[in-house]
């Protein structure tokens, strides 16, 4: 059910889906988060699943806000005792993440093409999950502020490739205690930590370069800051391994 049908009459929608359950057929609720009372329609419809609407997930691994909003889905479905499926997992990465916030079912072209009904009984009984994926588990709440860290660093990164490739002189801050992810770093603790002296060289080496870059199309070389992004993606990845170490 589209969570968009049930914007008319709430109350009567309700009793027609308890009469549908009590038949046996099990409801989901649909395209969660694109209506305008999606609280309303968790606390009042008796939908045993929500779906989340694939455009708050196509970006979680790089939009820090989309996965925050993911986030929150889980725990109020887990507070109203709901299952959820999020909609448009086109990669592993996304099956990662999802499997780290403790969302443990998926649709998407990352599990599997569209295909015809005939083929579906063949793929099920040959489909296997990624070989890593039954060693994910939710993290803990203390740990979440490290996956956050390492999306707002991603994000900073494509917002800085962006603007080099445009020419656009709008660009995330250069300062390392001036991104998110610096000011996270700054505030949060971790860079006491035995072992996380490695992220924070890391760090201050991405806004080095990153400055170099920047430098670069500043004196009229585009071309060739452009041509050196593959370092600055070098050393985003490096720190994102590092900061990985702690969040397993």
């Amino acid at each position: 059910m589209l969570e968009t049908s049930a914007l008319g009459d709430l109350i009567q929608i309700s009793l027609l889906l308890e009469r549908c359950r009590t038949l046996g057929v099990a409801v989901s609720l649909d395209d969660f988060g694109t209506g305008y009372s999606s609280l309303t329609y968790l606390k009042r419809l008796p939908a045993g699943t929500v779906k989340v609407d694939q455009s708050f997930i196509r970006d979680i691994l790089m939009d820090p806000e989309d996965l925050a909003i993911l986030d929150g889905v889980m725990n109020l479905a887990q507070a109203f005792n709901r299952e959820v499926i999020a909609e448009g997992v086109e990669t592993v990465e996304h099956g990662d993440m999802l499997l780290r916030i403790g969302c443990e079912q998926a649709q998407g072209y990352g599990i599997a093409r569209p295909m015809p009904a005939a083929e579906i009984p063949d793929w099920c009984k040959s489909w296997l999950p990624e070989p890593h994926w039954p060693g994910l588990r939710r993290l803990s709440r203390e740990a979440m502020p490290l996956l956050y860290a390492g999306v707002e660093h991603q994000a900073w990164v494509q917002s800085l490739e962006s603007a080099l490739r445009s020419g656009d002189s709008r660009r995330p801050p250069l300062s390392a205690h001036h991104c998110h992810f610096g000011q996270w770093l700054d505030r949060s603790g971790f860079a006491n930590q035995p072992g996380f002296g490695k992220v924070d060289l890391l760090h201050r080496q991405v806004h080095q370069l990153a400055t170099e870059l920047c430098e670069l199309q500043d004196q009229g070389h585009q071309d060739q800051a452009v041509e050196r992004l593959y370092e600055l993606f070098g050393l985003r990845d490096q720190l994102l391994k590092a900061l990985g170490v702690f969040i397993d």
